[in-house]
């Protein structure tokens, strides 16, 4: 079984009533795995870099967001799980930065979409596995499932 170690990123901003979102991006089939499904922003952890220095490479390269458009809530403990089917063991690093207001996205090759979601919604997603756990590492769980 390979291991690979990857970065997660969700990023945070308020919607119109006030109410905290998160983005989730619909990978493309440009990316070598789990095409089609939704996902925070994430890639490989390369060698050499901290988890945070990746986190934040990731941030800019998928959502065109600088370093002055977002800022580090909360980097979470990271996680390992199994994928039998792709043989390889994920240790996760999960991250969440909250978007300054008025940053526009643009996505880049990796994804066809971009949906700003209310957290407790991700289950309704087809999603990369454990998304929702990389999610609560770094996002207290919803306590009102109507939100």
């Amino acid at each position: 079984m390979r291991d690979t170690s990857v970065v997660t990123c969700f990023l945070l901003h308020d919607s119109a009533d006030g109410r905290d979102e998160v983005l989730i991006l619909r990978r493309s089939g440009r990316v070598r795995t789990y095409r089609g499904r939704w996902a925070g922003v994430s890639g490989y952890l390369e060698a050499g870099a901290t988890a945070e220095v990746q986190a934040r490479r990731e941030v800019q390269e998928e959502t065109g967001l600088s370093a002055v458009d977002v800022e580090l809530v909360l980097a979470g403990e990271p996680f390992t799980f199994e994928d039998a089917e792709l043989d390889t063991r994920w240790t996760v690093h999960p991250f969440l930065f909250r978007v300054r207001a008025g940053a526009g996205i643009t996505i880049d090759w990796e994804h066809t979409e971009a949906r700003w979601v209310r957290p407790n919604a991700l289950g309704r997603y087809r999603t990369v596995p454990q998304l929702g756990e990389a999610l609560a590492r770094v996002y207290p769980p919803a306590q009102d499932d109507a939100l």
